[in-house]
């Protein structure tokens, strides 16, 4: 998959957008198989990461980063018909990263650009216990702030019943391990698979619904 592939055959030009911030990869791994479910269901998946906010900045980031995933625009936010939105945890919250970009779309707040569009949410941890449950649940206010519909993920995916690692009813999680160095595994991205597929048959339904 590329930063801003097609499916074979896409529904629309719509698009959903999977956005997403990785330090060690493993967030990025699921954001990918939630596009994958997501162009399952006959939808564009866009991916979009955010640039690495520090505490002191020396050198300012280029607006295209040199390589890997292109770094989300508040037009990418607009005109999204969905939104997957992922984060490693940090301290049982999503990453400052992650958070700076949110506290951006004030504009696209005011406006009500996000109102009644689908979003669900994803995340990695270190350790079982690391902060996934809440995480998520933290990464759902801004998006309630902005009117979107929040989807989770329902128990008739088997997974969610026989997982022993990452997996929960708020989004689709992954341990990464204390050294960051666990594959995803079966179950955990048969989830984000079916997360994505999800959030894209809700954008399809949304899509055209009259909302007074």
């Amino acid at each position: 998959m590329t930063n801003d592939h097609l499916s074979s055959q896409p529904l629309t030009d719509k698009y959903v957008l999977v956005l997403f911030y990785s330090q060690y990869g493993t967030t990025k791994d699921m954001a990918y198989a939630i596009a994958q479910g997501i162009e399952e269901a006959g939808i564009t998946a866009r991916i979009r990461t955010v640039p690495t906010v520090a505490a002191e900045t020396i050198v300012a980031k280029p607006a295209i980063p040199d390589e890997g995933d292109l770094y989300c625009t508040m037009a990418d936010l607009k005109n999204c018909s969905g939104l997957a939105l992922g984060s490693p945890t940090h301290f049982g919250n999503m990453a400052g990263s992650m958070k700076h970009f949110w506290d951006s779309t004030v504009t696209l707040w005011l406006a009500g650009n996000l109102q009644n569009k689908p979003a669900s949410v994803f995340t990695s941890t270190g350790s079982m216990h690391g902060g996934q449950e809440t995480t998520l649940l933290t990464m759902m206010m801004p998006l309630f702030h902005h009117g979107m519909i929040v989807l989770g993920l329902p128990y008739s995916n088997p997974e969610l019943g026989r997982t022993n690692r990452g997996g929960t009813p708020y989004g689709a999680t992954h341990v990464s391990g204390n050294a960051h160095d666990q594959p995803v595994t079966k179950d955990e991205r048969s989830l984000a698979i079916a997360q994505g597929r999800r959030l894209a048959h809700a954008a399809q339904a949304l899509a055209n619904a009259k909302w007074s």
